[in-house]
């Protein structure tokens, strides 16, 4: 006889420069109550609170050890969530501290290959976890949003995450529970998250509860899902049939956004009626249906109180306050960018019909200064000669019921021309022709960021034909300084032809100076727009060369798969540019090796983004903070490395899988 057997893991103490959490032992503790009743999940469940890293380890073995090919085995974690500089996920233990976290935590290939390890087909992994955003800076803005097809493993796997922002988002004000979690258990407990009579919940149904649930509350933080071939069939609980279960959703059904008007009452009284619920059984459902839209209307309140004040203080509202407002919007209550335009046009339009006083223009420092290529007056050059070059790309098919890859290569040649860069090294710029491209992921694939898909028509331009290399760098660190000193021999992994690595936004646009004042041709760093265009080189495949990826055609993290793609080996290290084919243009290593930054200040989506192939940038450079990354790396999986994949670090940030590739619009 099968068994259902869950493993619940709270952690709230942590070591030193985390701080500590209130809601995980209480969510521990909810879901005890609803997966352990026998009416309800009737699992075998085993907590753990607080535990160290030995003792998490080894419940996390055990119970995916001892469960037999039939069983529903689930993993629930709540706590703080980390990632590291390669997005990699750990879940932390009551020893962990700031400086240790690697360390000291349980990692998540650690709980992806305890997963994987054994015969077991039913498989639930939820990850209640927060940010760590009281550790530092840098790592309050990274997203815990993990890559949830890394946990694929054999049939029958749910994961879930609650994606929840920071701690305030995690741990609610006069909430006992986690947001999250308040309502998986709420979805249990009542009956609320089947949407059938069949008096069953599956485990999908469970999550698009929560989700719905905690978007009526803070609509910017989004949940996430990920189901494997049969997990869509886990049933997680029974869902109690009763009257007030019933009449729940009834009130689901005919509230208006937390509202019970009186023609809802018309309806919904006579059916309280015929159930034979009292008034004030009623009015407790009605009360606990509608209370996430009170949340967030207070969620509203607060956010004008916060803005009035500020606004009366002082308006226009400087760079410092507009960020620590976005924060407290995004963050703390979880609202978008479109929940507070109303707000905020309220509030400052009776500014905005009175003529504002000149400000006196002070003198920016050069990281207020906005970044712009330096284009000098033409050199007495001659207009170079383009060149034709021939190569072969490739393509990639997975031949049906096999493991097997069916590699076909093709000819073709490109334009480019080349800049001597002194000392025998050159530097060769390929012609991409113009056009227009579905930029983006269509719904239902990708992530959030990668929405909507939309078009863009590009000119042509000319685009570096590798990666820049060390040699290169070092040939250009030798120009005339422009506004800040560049590092020589800074790239973790050496070698002339391998991609320089190691250097920040701020740098890539330094180098980018200095080899537009010697040469007198504007380079500069691609616009997200030419760098996917140039990419996908006219496919609309999540690679240029098909659907799968293999480490034959990229340096990437092979040990990973990708869309059933057979896995391969995993170099741990940078490669010589061009050692592996180059895409229809004629560009190498434009997937995987290193990380390219682009020009575009970040945005959550491409929502107004421009259509014209231009840069995105905000109008104040002061107020960025977040810049593009575009192809992935050799230590990142295959899933970071597509074509419409965004990635984003701060501008001053630099690490050995981070590179540069440049363009030139006109010569």
């Amino acid at each position: 006889m099968s068994r259902k057997i869950a493993l619940l893991v709270g952690v709230s103490e942590y070591g030193e420069g985390i701080e500590n959490l209130k809601a995980p032992l209480n969510d521990v503790a909810a879901m005890k109550r609803v997966l352990e009743n026998p009416n309800l999940g009737n699992f075998e469940v085993t907590t753990l609170k607080n535990p160290n890293l030995v003792t998490m380890q080894l419940e996390i073995i055990k119970l995916f050890k001892r469960a037999k090919k039939d069983d529903l085995v689930l993993f629930y974690f709540s706590g703080h969530g980390i990632t590291d500089d390669n997005y990699e996920l750990y879940l932390p233990t009551k020893s962990t501290g700031k400086e240790d976290f690697e360390a000291m935590s349980v990692a998540g290939s650690f709980l992806k290959k305890q997963a994987e390890n054994y015969y077991v087909k039913r498989k639930i992994i939820i990850l209640d976890a927060c940010y760590s955003g009281s550790i530092n800076n840098e790592w309050r803005s990274k997203n815990i949003s993990i890559d949830l097809k890394q946990f694929l493993g054999k049939e029958g796997l749910a994961v879930l995450t609650s994606s929840s922002a920071t701690q305030v988002s995690f741990e609610q004000e006069g909430a006992t529970l986690s947001l999250y979690t308040q309502y998986l258990v709420e979805g249990i407990e009542t009956g609320a998250a089947t949407q059938n009579d069949d008096n069953i919940i599956y485990i999908r149904e469970l999550h698009d509860y929560a989700k719905k649930k905690v978007q009526e509350v803070k609509p910017n933080i989004k949940p996430d899902i990920l189901i494997d071939k049969e997990g869509y069939e886990i049933i997680i609980s029974r869902a109690p049939r009763n009257p007030e279960a019933d009449y729940r959703k009834l009130v689901e059904k005919y509230h208006r956004e937390g509202e019970i008007t009186t023609i809802d009452l018309l309806i919904l009284t006579p059916k309280l009626q015929q159930l034979g619920l009292t008034e004030t059984q009623a009015k407790k459902i009605e009360q606990e249906v509608t209370e996430p839209f009170r949340r967030r209307r207070e969620n509203l309140k607060q956010y004008r109180q916060v803005l009035e004040n500020e606004v009366k203080q002082k308006y226009p509202l400087d760079a410092y306050i507009t960020n620590r407002l976005q924060e407290y919007q995004q963050d703390i209550l979880g609202l978008r960018d479109e929940d507070v335009e109303p707000i905020k046009k309220e509030i400052f339009a009776p500014f905005l019909s009175q003529p504002q006083p000149k400000e006196t223009p002070k003198k920016m420092t050069p990281i207020e200064t906005p970044k712009k290529v330096i284009t000098p007056p033409p050199k007495p050059n001659h207009q170079p000669s383009l060149k034709t070059f021939p190569f072969q790309y490739a393509t990639l098919k997975k031949l049906p019921g096999t493991e097997e890859v069916e590699t076909n290569y093709y000819d073709a040649e490109a334009q480019f021309f080349t800049e001597d860069l002194g000392n025998g090294v050159t530097l060769d710029m390929v012609y991409i022709p113009g056009g227009t491209f579905k930029m983006g992921s269509p719904e239902g694939q990708g992530h959030d960021s990668e929405y909507p898909q939309h078009s863009v028509t590009l000119k042509p331009f000319f685009m570096a034909k590798y990666p820049i290399t060390q040699a290169q760098w070092e040939q250009v660190v030798k120009l005339s300084k422009i506004e800040r000193d560049l590092k020589s021999n800074c790239a973790t992994f050496k070698g002339d032809k391998r991609p320089v690595e190691s250097i920040s936004w701020l740098d890539a646009v330094e180098f980018c100076q200095r080899l537009s004042q010697a040469t007198g041709k504007p380079y500069q760093l691609p616009s997200e727009a030419q760098w996917e265009y140039a990419c996908r080189a006219g496919t609309t495949t999540p690679f240029y060369f098909g659907e799968i990826i293999t480490p034959d055609v990229v340096n990437y993290d092979g040990e990973y798969s990708y869309n059933g793609s057979p896995k391969g080996v995993y170099r741990r290290e940078t490669t010589e540019v061009g050692s592996l084919p180059p895409n229809p243009f004629g560009l190498y290593d434009i997937h995987g090796n290193v990380w390219e930054w682009c020009a575009d200040d970040w945005h959550e989506n491409y929502k107004n983004a421009p259509s014209d192939g231009s840069a995105w940038l905000v109008e104040n450079f002061s107020q960025v903070k977040l810049k593009m990354l575009r192809g992935g790396s050799w230590c990142h999986t295959p899933g970071r490395c597509r074509s419409n994949y965004r990635g984003r670090r701060d501008l001053g940030y630099d690490s050995y899988g981070i590179g540069m590739r440049i363009v030139l619009v006109r010569i």
